[in-house]
């Protein structure tokens, strides 16, 4: 048997892994323990800066799947079409452009590059 720490989104789990005739296998219910404390996710350096905070715009662009902000294609003050990616978001190791609903400007940036996001979490904003 071997003894593993596994940290999941900031949550620390000992695990404790056995060898059973070739396979590997895990105990279904791991132990969850206290995770050190975590550095502020502002100390990260190189960010793109959120332009206003809960959205500027009237039109809003959310997640439509739970996944990290891979890219972001547009900045405040551009113009975009219908249809023009804003923000590439990265679930299941697939890269999903969330685009512009209808022609407008960028109001709102409101998500970093490698934040984490849930299906329907604002993205950016339109006017």
């Amino acid at each position: 048997m071997k003894n593993y720490t596994i940290t999941v989104n900031g949550v620390a789990y000992d695990v404790t892994v056995e060898e059973n005739n070739g396979a590997v296998a895990a105990p279904a219910a791991p132990v969850k323990k206290a995770a050190p404390a975590a550095a502020p996710k502002a100390a990260a350096p190189a960010a793109a800066p959120k332009a206003a905070a809960g959205g500027a715009g009237s039109i809003r662009i959310e997640a439509g799947a739970a996944g990290k902000v891979f890219k972001i294609e547009k900045k405040v003050g551009d113009a975009v079409k219908t249809g023009d990616a804003v923000v590439i978001v990265e679930a299941m190791k697939m890269e999903i452009p969330m685009v512009a609903p209808q022609d407008g400007v960028v109001a709102s940036i409101d998500c970093n590059v490698g934040d984490p996001c849930e299906a329907g979490a604002l993205l950016a904003t339109l006017n």
